[in-house]
């Protein structure tokens, strides 16, 4: 099983003290975001070239190419549509061939043999290969995809099901079109709960109802799927059942592999692309302490091991997020101070 790590902020703005601390943590994975609307600011002429003068690659190859020399795999999320072409970054794309473009454009620059030249006097130079891809990100939640649930025929239906079954079709086509071995593409990235009230002043879909929607949205093909099964309060252990039927934490996360075997048969693995604790301090409300922290590591490792369809584990964050509004559950706090949780990692089995 694959274990690693989520944290934008820290491996893309800090990126040799990032995987400073995955190489201590024995990282296997980190999960990156490839945001297209940052990538491609401007319509590209020739989308499916990683070429065009219109893609900024630079900060992406950075970070793939600090991975490979740390020997750690990256975990890459396609998310974003730019204004060029939708209404908004978490919305579908105008054009889902948009997409599918850009994602065989990214598969294709991080294909393992694709050269860049640096400069005029510089020899090329080959990219490092990315084999695991994560099609957006919480399509059940209205934060990352809008809208949530809609009128259809008189009655509401979750759109937000269907318009990611077109997303995850285009990202796990545009990447599997560089016709390359070994690429798998998963779906889903679900969040952990939904409230699944269209009329609501925040609709949510649950993550149950959104995978039986996907299945009638007409969402066939994709490699493995995706889940973030956070705990509900502090007051829950990883193996605790959540009260709610709304909700798929580590808990209870056999039903949501259920679902899976109903609608996709038993072939498809899982992936926990992200998880984690907040601690207190700083987060009194949510967070649970230190040393619990730490114990909860190796807790939902051993689930995680013993669910012999999981195939990753992913832990959000690697250092706390400096604003208290955010999230606390690095293995380090926002002074750069090593948690228990940092040793409990350094200790897993792997």
């Amino acid at each position: 099983m694959l274990v690693g790590f989520y944290d934008d902020e820290q491996v893309y703005g800090r990126t040799d003290w990032a995987f400073r601390q995955l190489r201590s943590l024995r990282a296997g994975i980190v999960r990156i975001k490839i945001e297209w609307a940052s990538v491609a600011k401007r319509r590209p002429s020739a989308p499916a070239d990683p070429a065009d003068p219109a893609y900024n690659w630079t900060a992406v190859d950075n970070v793939v190419s600090q991975a490979a020399l740390n020997k750690v795999r990256v975990l890459a999320t396609i998310y974003g549509t730019p204004r060029w072409a939708g209404a908004a970054e978490n919305r579908l794309p105008r054009r889902v061939v948009d997409l599918r473009l850009f994602a065989h454009a990214a598969a294709r620059r991080y294909s393992g043999t694709y050269r860049v030249k640096e400069g005029e006097n510089e020899p090329a130079r080959r990219l490092p290969a990315v084999r695991h891809w994560l099609a957006w990100n919480e399509p059940n939640n209205p934060v990352f995809l809008k809208p949530q649930w809609k009128l259809h025929r008189g009655k509401w239906r979750p759109q937000s099901a269907f318009d990611y079954a077109k997303i995850c079709s285009a990202v796990w086509a545009g990447v599997h079109s560089t016709r390359l071995t070994g690429e798998k593409v998963a779906c889903g990235a679900t969040g952990p709960r939904g409230n699944d009230a269209p009329r609501s002043s925040r609709p949510s879909t649950s993550p149950l109802v959104f995978l039986t929607w996907l299945r009638r949205a007409g969402l066939k093909r994709f490699d493995v799927y995706a889940h973030h099964p956070y705990y509900g309060s502090r007051f829950e252990r990883p193996s605790t059942t959540p009260r709610s039927k709304k909700a798929v934490t580590l808990g209870n996360i056999g039903v949501l592999i259920r679902q899976l075997n109903r609608l996709y048969g038993r072939g498809k693995r899982l992936w926990i692309t992200e998880y984690g604790y907040q601690t207190s301090p700083p987060d009194r409300n949510f967070g649970v302490r230190h040393s619990t922290q730490a114990r909860y590591v190796h807790q939902a490792f051993a689930i995680a091991r013993k669910t012999r369809r999981i195939d990753m584990l992913v832990w959000f964050l690697i250092r706390d997020e400096r604003r208290l509004t955010g999230w606390q559950s690095g293995v380090m706090s926002a002074r750069g101070t090593r948690k228990p949780s940092f040793r409990a990692f350094q200790k897993l089995r792997r």
